[in-house]
């Protein structure tokens, strides 16, 4: 029997990345944001891959079958734009498909993680206001206390969701305790913890702006007839 399917619903900018390393050094294959083969070749994002495993057999995770942990899931960049953790279809099918899967909410001060997202290339100043983001309209995000309120619903929604349900663990990723608490609830020891791609290390705001149509997955490619 396969271990459990471990499926985090943070949003971007939450620690996702911090987790994913944390599960590597943890000898799990991750999958965060972009799902890749084991030599590093590209697949396609992991929201996409979820929409069209779902959509094909009704199993979100039906192309990502060799992955142990999707740390990120959601995508919005050059026309893709899928946010897997806000549908509840699609998580019940995880759950339903994969008896045993945890669900992790990686979360932060909504403040704090409004700031990050701001600094964070153009996510914060252009493609979430550019783009149809569940809860978050088009034309919203560019308002003093609209991510932040976006961010608190989407927690408020995981809530509601998993009310009671003993396959969730909220988390903050500031808590000097997550790491033991993740252990606890998920049976994966974790040998590392820390702070993975902060801000400071990222590439200049805007610099996003160099993803080029070469650079989309092959499996993208071949099947994503939606794309702008």
């Amino acid at each position: 029997m396969s271990a459990p399917k471990i499926i985090n619903l943070g949003l971007p900018k939450s620690g996702t990345t911090t987790l994913a390393t944390a599960f590597t050094a943890a000898g799990l294959s991750v999958a965060d944001w972009m799902h890749r083969k084991p030599d590093g070749t590209k697949v396609g994002f992991v929201g996409r891959l979820m929409y069209l495993g779902y959509f094909d057999s009704g199993d979100p995770l039906q192309h990502m079958s060799g992955c142990d942990a999707f740390t990120e899931i959601s995508v919005v960049r050059r026309g893709r734009n899928f946010w897997p953790q806000t549908d509840w279809a699609l998580l019940d099918a995880i759950r339903r498909h994969h008896p045993g899967a945890k669900f992790l909410l990686s979360a932060r001060d909504p403040v704090k993680h409004t700031d990050s997202i701001m600094r964070w290339s153009n996510l914060g100043k252009r493609r979430l206001p550019e783009n149809h983001v569940p809860g978050l309209p088009q034309w919203h995000g560019g308002k003093p206390g609209e991510i932040e309120r976006w961010i608190e619903g989407h927690i408020t929604f995981c809530r509601h969701v998993f009310d009671g349900a003993d396959d969730f663990l909220e988390f903050d990723i500031a808590d000097p305790g997550a790491p033991e608490k993740i252990s606890a609830f998920t049976g994966v020891d974790l040998p590392w913890w820390g702070k993975a791609n902060a801000n400071e290390n990222h590439k200049a705001a805007d610099a996003d702006e160099s993803y080029s149509d070469d650079d989309t997955p092959l499996f993208d490619q071949t099947q994503d007839t939606g794309g702008h």
